[in-house]
């Protein structure tokens, strides 16, 4: 069976029970241009006046989503870096570091490994070395705040997440090869894409920030709903009673989720959102 043999939205019979629509952001919420859904603002104010909050969950790091969704941030929740920061009720509800001495460990085992660009992904913003500063335009588009260094050496910020960026597109790769074995005992980590490996402690995920976002709220997370298309999302999708991939997935994704949407390109998410109101209204 591929993606486009599973059962749709009209299928999800107990759609009316959901309180609570998680999304994932690139390639799921966001077209291949980067761009969100038309009338998107409408739907996350719609949803709030319904009793259902929007939650864009994303490897991106809080201050980008905020950034992202400025005027509904009363409204609506954040999971930033995959489950690594959540916003909820208009508050920092939660947030897990990594230790400064740790995270040198990953970014020197990246230099030394040479195939990857080291990211650290602080909570104020993101480190990068001054020689990747020719990747600017792109993490501009992940990462708002940036700071470029000359070393690492000696840096203590506060940071939740590390990430790798492969700008040949190699990190499903490299991770199989290299990164899952390396350090899959002593941190969450997984793809996020082609150009991404990220790193969080252990027991973080999006699985584990839709469950903590909804004990936050008082939600059932079988009454919860969440939309992925890649590795990240796969905890989340399985944590929740309602799960949909968009239809540009991978096909190995369609074990992890009930139903198929749209694809991103096609605003599946916004197709869902309106399926959803309209049978709450």
């Amino acid at each position: 069976m591929s993606l486009l043999d599973m059962p749709t939205m009209f299928d999800d019979v107990d759609l009316a029970r959901v309180r609570i629509v998680a999304s994932d952001m690139d390639c799921t919420l966001l077209a291949d241009d980067g761009s969100m859904p038309p009338g998107m603002s409408e739907r996350i104010e719609a949803l709030a006046r319904a009793g259902i909050v929007f939650c864009a969950a994303s490897g991106r790091p809080l201050y980008t989503l905020k950034d992202m969704f400025a005027s509904h941030l009363d409204q609506m929740a954040l999971i930033a870096d995959n489950g690594a920061a959540i916003w909820a009720n208009g508050r920092l509800a939660y947030k897990d570091l990594i230790d400064p001495p740790t995270y040198h460990e990953l970014i020197d085992f990246t230099l030394d490994d040479g195939r990857g660009r080291p990211v650290l992904c602080g909570t104020e913003s993101a480190f990068l070395l001054e020689c990747d500063r020719v990747y600017d335009d792109f993490f501009r588009r992940f990462f708002t705040k940036i700071e470029y260094v000359d070393t690492f050496a000696g840096l203590d910020a506060e940071a939740d997440k590390y990430t790798v960026y492969f700008p040949d597109r190699m990190a499903e790769e490299v991770y199989a090869q290299t990164y899952r074995d390396a350090w899959g005992e002593r941190f969450s980590v997984t793809n996020a894409g082609k150009e991404w490996i990220d790193f969080m402690n252990k027991h973080v995920d999006k699985g584990t920030g839709i469950t903590r976002l909804c004990e936050c709220l008082g939600v059932p997370v079988a009454d919860a709903l969440a939309l992925g298309d890649t590795y990240n999302d796969v905890q989340m999708l399985e944590a929740v009673g309602h799960s949909y991939v968009v239809a540009n997935a991978e096909d190995h994704m369609r074990a992890h989720a009930r139903f198929v949407a749209p694809s991103n390109n096609e605003r599946g998410v916004a197709q869902v959102i309106d399926r959803l109101l309209e049978i709450a209204c």
